[in-house]
């Protein structure tokens, strides 16, 4: 499956939950597949996606929060996975989709093929664990992770997608900023 079937699939088993999305074409993808409110696109900041759904998490613990990363985001940030296992928020679901690429700079390779980030993960103290690579594994998955106790993480191996990528996010930041305000005061 390619990243952006991949985040397909997640993006629609979501049910309310507010959603941080990495940098890159992880929120165009998100954008092109399901843009709603709860939605936060980061534009710029590679790596940080994980430090601001950990903050979300723990400013509102009754609200679900899902943090669509990438590998090489995931990489880059390397830092937040002990500390969202330090936080332990149980409201939380760190979701990776792993292509092996930068793909929004152009394809260059990642590490993730040699630095196993789900085993990263457990290391850190996530709660649960999962890994994924066909549609059917990311939907049994997704389904066991988020039925319990976070922090979740879930490693979704995928492939790059192919052809023209999704649209630029159409909001400027401070639109995406707003408009995720809101829905986190409505959760």
């Amino acid at each position: 499956m390619t990243t952006r079937e991949a985040i397909g699939i997640v993006a629609k088993r979501l049910k309310g939950e507010l959603a941080v999305c990495t940098t890159g074409y992880t929120c165009r993808d998100m954008q092109a597949v399901s843009d709603r409110p709860g939605n936060f696109y980061m534009i710029g900041s590679m790596g940080l996606a994980a430090s601001l759904g950990l903050g979300v998490a723990l400013s509102k613990p009754r609200a679900r929060v899902v943090i669509f990363d990438g590998d090489g985001a995931a990489l880059m940030g390397l830092g937040n996975l002990p500390a969202i296992g330090t936080l332990a928020p149980a409201n939380l679901i760190h979701v990776v989709f792993d292509n092996g690429v930068f793909a929004s700079t152009g394809n260059q390779p990642t590490y993730s093929g040699s630095v196993p980030l789900d085993r990263l993960a457990a290391a850190s103290g996530y709660r649960q664990v999962g890994r994924a690579g066909t549609p059917e594994e990311l939907e049994r998955e997704w389904d066991r992770i988020r039925n319990g106790a976070g922090p979740a993480f879930l490693l979704v191996k995928c492939r790059p997608d192919e052809g023209p990528p999704a649209e630029r996010v159409r909001l400027e930041p401070e639109a995406i900023t707003e408009r995720f305000r809101e829905a986190v005061h409505a959760s």
